[in-house]
């Protein structure tokens, strides 16, 4: 489906197969010179045939056409290597560039996954259920580097970038000052939370997400364009009820730490998830991973607050109350 939001702005959405998420929203801004697509979808072949009768709807030649993409998981970046023409400027964050440039596998992920106590016969079932697993990108064409305040322009539209890290490490939005438009891909989405997840010991991902939260909170905004799901506007309170979940969480897994030490994984079977199933063991094993990515996330705000403390006993690390 192709929908024009404002003068030469179109939303395409785009189908993602085998996954809850249903359809990934991607942006063209058409322009006379160039042409500018924000995100592309799976590297799977009703993504490619979505999108490309999308831009033939819009008269969007890939020839004349940049690709900037919001972050670097598989459903906003994998079709990239079917999209990008020869002279195709692929823009990106460089925090997520250095992420794909260094990328030798998932082996690191799924180690460190054994040790938060994700069960052993479980993560090769994870990985396969993963969308970057199965729906990668084949390839990664250069990529031209943008940088927090970097000014990018295509027609009538002149966008800041925004560094908003958090669900991953370089995620960057678009702001449009004078149409009071933001490209908030999934920093901000309001039906669903964005998985803030965390699979090594680096970094806090949750307190810079709860950062960059407030750095777009002053913006004067009319529209949200998110990655996924409807167009809203208002994003001051959706950022309020999001900053208020994951309080929320923080306190539920406090209270599940009351008690014995918990891996991220059995932490994790304890919290709260809106999945359809009556038990944690009914889990689809792909939701399973996510869940655990997103306790760990949380443990390691807690952790690095002072409010709980790691024990590791035999490659296993578990969490308990300082």
């Amino acid at each position: 489906m192709v929908e024009e939001i404002a003068s030469n702005l179109f939303r395409l959405r785009i189908p993602l197969p085998e996954t809850p998420l249903k359809y990934l929203n991607a942006y063209l801004v058409r322009s006379p010179e160039r042409n500018l697509l924000i995100d592309t979808g799976l590297n799977h072949e009703a993504c490619l045939t979505a999108m490309e009768d999308g831009l033939r709807r819009i008269g969007a030649d890939l020839n004349r056409t940049d690709i900037f993409i919001t972050h670097l998981h598989a459903d906003h970046f994998a079709l990239v290597s079917k999209l990008a023409a020869e002279n195709t400027r692929v823009l990106f964050n460089r925090p997520d560039t250095e992420i794909i440039e260094s990328w030798k596998g998932f082996d690191a992920m799924i180690a460190y996954g054994g040790r938060q106590g994700f069960p052993k016969d479980l993560l090769k079932k994870a990985l396969d259920a993963h969308p970057g697993s199965k729906f990668g990108t084949d390839w990664v064409p250069g990529i031209n580097i943008l940088d927090d305040g970097q000014e990018l322009t295509c027609g009538d539209y002149r966008f800041a970038c925004l560094e908003t890290p958090g669900h991953t490490p370089g995620h960057m939005c678009l702001y449009e000052a004078d149409k009071k438009i933001l490209v908030a891909g999934d920093h901000i989405l309001i039906d669903i939370t964005p998985n803030i997840q965390c699979w090594s010991d680096q970094g806090n991902p949750l307190k810079s997400y709860l950062a960059s939260l407030k750095k777009v909170y002053t913006l004067d905004v009319d529209l949200v364009l998110p990655g996924h799901r409807r167009l809203f506007s208002d994003h001051r309170r959706r950022i309020d009820e999001l900053t208020a979940h994951h309080e929320e969480r923080l306190s539920e897994v406090t209270k599940i730490l009351d008690g014995s030490p918990l891996s991220a994984f059995e932490t994790a079977s304890r919290m709260t998830w809106d999945i359809k199933a009556d038990t944690w063991a009914e889990y689809p094993v792909a939701q399973q991973w996510f869940a655990t990515g997103e306790a760990i996330s949380h443990l390691r705000y807690l952790e690095a607050d002072g409010r709980i403390k790691r024990i590791v006993d035999d490659g296993l690390t578990r969490y308990a109350l300082v």
